[in-house]
């Protein structure tokens, strides 16, 4: 059997890892796999033999731009994925797996026009957050919305992610995706979470069957991995408080962390990874930062030297790094929302409300 993964990066991050898994689990199977992903980040070599780029840097910028300026997030890059189903169409898949098909590099309309003039094709969708059924947003609790149960006229997060700063596309977006990704033959939906099932049901894509597969993370990479990290950092006495992030923005909870430092006293220190130059430089004295890793080793030797791992994500579906957190020995407080209370499975790992640092803090207090 063929099967083709389709997805943002490859290899990276947690959609990228949970592909090139279960591209390893095709291949032992004896399937020909092939992951087309289409942001420029470094492959990891092993998994090269995998990835087929889709489009350029160039694409993907000026794919970006017209989302800047119109709101056109995943109606953009119609050159490359001209040239990507030329290539799809010589490989013909008997299985295509999507997963995230936003991120400034694909064209949405041209996909799924091609997917549904192939019906013998078995397809399926892992959703990792609700673009797919907004007209803008990837995620909308925060801000209390449901016009995507009906139809998205106005977004009032339209300068976050995909962030538009200009003309706005809502409405249209709306459409336009209904259009394009309902009808599909042989389409089954999976989400990683109950709490992102259900949304699914009440959306224009309800008609489609609905699969809870919890994500998984490789546990012979993330276990307990003793390293020098606190002796190479100067924490050799502190209580570490951990927090990761692939990208650290409001809704990831960083300026929680920022609160919580007020709050701790100097008993503890807080460690952020994933964070940008820029925000390594902004930090207050109190927080130490670490820029994205890619290695997965690492960051598992880091999760093992925490104490703790706070997770103060405001919007997630099934965040991985709980998962990791826990399968490296450490214990996760996390805010209740999503499907992140999904994740915990270790005795001493809680949850708590939203927004509520003074219970993070009574928790941290607590001996486990």
């Amino acid at each position: 059997m063929k099967v083709l993964l389709i997805n943002s990066v490859c290899g990276i991050g947690s959609t990228g890892r949970i592909c090139t898994d279960l591209a390893q689990q095709f291949e032992a199977a004896g399937d020909e796999v092939k992951i087309a992903y289409g942001r420029k980040r470094t492959v990891p070599e092993q998994f090269q033999k995998y990835a087929v780029r889709i489009g350029t840097d160039w694409d993907c910028q000026m794919h970006a731009i017209q989302t800047r300026l119109f709101d056109m997030h995943g109606f953009g890059s119609k050159h490359a994925t001209k040239k990507f189903l030329q290539w799809a169409e010589e490989y013909k898949p008997d299985l295509l797996w999507l997963h995230n098909i936003h991120g400034y590099y694909i064209n949405v309309e041209m996909l799924f026009d091609w997917i549904k003039k192939h019906p013998e094709m078995q397809v399926k969708w892992t959703l990792h957050d609700c673009w797919a059924f907004t007209g803008h947003c990837s995620y909308f609790t925060a801000v209390k919305c449901a016009q995507w149960k009906s139809h998205c006229s106005y977004c009032s997060q339209l300068r976050r992610y995909p962030a538009c700063y200009a003309m706005s596309s809502v409405r249209r977006n709306f459409a336009r995706k209904r259009a394009a990704f309902t009808r599909v033959p042989n389409l089954t939906l999976i989400t990683p979470s109950k709490w992102l099932a259900d949304l699914v049901k009440q959306s224009f894509l309800k008609d489609y069957p609905v699969e809870v597969h919890y994500n998984t993370i490789d546990t012979t990479i993330f276990k307990p991995t003793p390293s020098d990290f606190r002796e190479r950092y100067g924490l050799q006495y502190k209580i570490i408080v951990l927090g990761v992030a692939n990208v650290w923005e409001d809704r990831k909870g960083l300026f929680d962390f920022y609160k919580l430092a007020k709050m701790l006293d100097d008993r503890y220190a807080i460690v952020l990874v994933g964070l940008s130059e820029k925000q390594i430089e902004d930090l207050p004295k109190s927080i130490n930062g670490i820029q994205r890793t890619n290695s997965p080793q690492e960051l598992a030797a880091i999760y093992t030297a925490a104490d703790v791992f706070v997770n103060p994500t405001y919007e997630d579906n099934y965040p991985t790094v709980n998962l990791e957190a826990q399968a490296c020995g450490t214990r996760v407080i996390t805010y209740d929302t999503g499907g992140s209370k999904e994740t915990l499975y270790r005795s001493d790992s809680m949850s708590v409300e939203v927004g509520n640092i003074q219970m993070i803090v009574k928790l941290l207090g607590e001996k486990r």
